[in-house]
């Protein structure tokens, strides 16, 4: 167990045990795996941050390489290319937009609207990063839509399936907690009671689907939340 002062905030490194890869999906050209939470997606900084999701899998596939990531407390889909070549033509479908990715998340209080759209420009909070931050002067223009899937009454909390249209650093966390929903688990943007309420970040990737960059044919990954 690692821990590290990050900020204001002392995060401990501590990643689950390596039970094995689960594949979501395997060809010639990349693979799709299930991120556990509390791993990080690639390596951090550091001897002791190297066990990672990337590590893993290259255990079993040594040509894998990272398109994207997902943060350490997040967990569900994640797409690995298999070679440069395809880490090239992945890239620039996740540029394109064209990589269309859902979550879920369970986040304190009620939702008052039942689905819509947060735009809310976001830039790093550079004296107390790596949180990020609204800035209407500064940040990057950055949209989430949501839908509301459940309120749970006796725990005050609403579970709400997110689709983030940008790719923006912890961007839902950041645009649920500045509408008033943080979600629970979060040890940097929820508060220490409403962080208390879970034992990990309830945020899951629970679906992608892109064109695949050999044959154009729909890739279409679902991965249901363990929460």
């Amino acid at each position: 167990m690692i821990s590290k002062q990050r900020g204001n905030l002392l995060i401990t490194y501590a990643p689950p045990p390596d039970t094995g890869l689960n594949i979501l999906y395997l060809d010639d050209s990349l693979l799709v795996v299930d991120k556990p939470s509390g791993l990080l997606a690639v390596p951090g900084r550091g001897a002791d941050k190297q066990d990672c999701m990337v590590s893993r899998v290259q255990v079993e596939f040594p040509e894998a390489l990272v398109v994207h990531r997902l943060d350490m407390g997040t967990s569900g889909i994640m797409v690995l290319a298999r070679g440069k070549e395809m880490e090239r033509a992945l890239s620039i479908l996740f540029q394109s937009r064209k990589v269309h990715k859902r979550y879920v998340a369970i986040v304190a209080g009620r939702m008052t609207q039942d689905c819509g759209e947060i735009n809310l420009p976001l830039i790093t909070d550079w004296p107390d990063r790596p949180r990020q931050m609204v800035s209407f002067e500064l940040g990057k223009p950055s949209c989430t839509r949501f839908q509301v899937l459940e309120y749970d009454a006796a725990a005050d909390t609403t579970r709400v399936e997110l689709e983030p249209v940008t790719g923006r650093s912890h961007q839902l966390r950041v645009h649920l907690q500045a509408l008033g929903y943080p979600i629970l688990g979060d040890e940097l943007y929820a508060s220490p009671e409403i962080c208390g309420q879970a034992g990990r970040l309830l945020l899951h990737a629970i679906s992608i689907r892109f064109p695949h960059p050999l044959t154009g044919e729909d890739v279409a990954i679902a991965n249901q939340a363990p929460f």
